[in-house]
């Protein structure tokens, strides 16, 4: 086939993460650091920075129980420290874990959303030198 070439350029990648309480995530995922520029009903856009998601009102128990998001940051012990002073487990029901040195040169711990979803929060580490 001929002609022009294709344009394949990529702009944007966005999950749809599910929400049980639709309200109740929404003002989670704002007091964690994220902004909403725009939110109806069904639907609210949030971004940090170039990191964007979607956020549904859309829950079915054993999706949400199953679906990751991996979020790479700069500082991950900052995250952790932020994530921890909010006592989201007593306002949200979340669940905040402990940072943890992962084989594959990174540096994460584990935030599980009100409606269950698993964000691993995570820095690039340096890889450790070979025994």
């Amino acid at each position: 086939m001929s002609g022009a070439p294709l344009n394949l350029a990529t702009v944007e990648l966005k999950a749809f993460v599910p929400a049980r309480d639709f309200g109740v995530s929404k003002a989670f995922y704002e007091a964690i650091g994220f902004v909403s520029p725009w939110s109806d009903d069904e639907l609210a856009y949030f971004h940090a920075g170039p990191v964007a998601f979607l956020l549904q009102r859309f829950h079915v128990e054993q999706h949400s129980a199953n679906f990751v998001m991996h979020l790479l940051v700069e500082n991950v012990d900052d995250w952790h420290r932020h994530v921890r002073s909010l006592d989201l487990p007593a306002r949200y029901g979340a669940r905040v874990g402990e940072l943890k040195d992962q084989p594959w040169a990174m540096r994460d711990f584990p935030l599980h959303d009100p409606s269950g979803v698993l964000w691993l929060i995570a820095q690039n580490i340096e890889r450790a030198a070979p025994a």
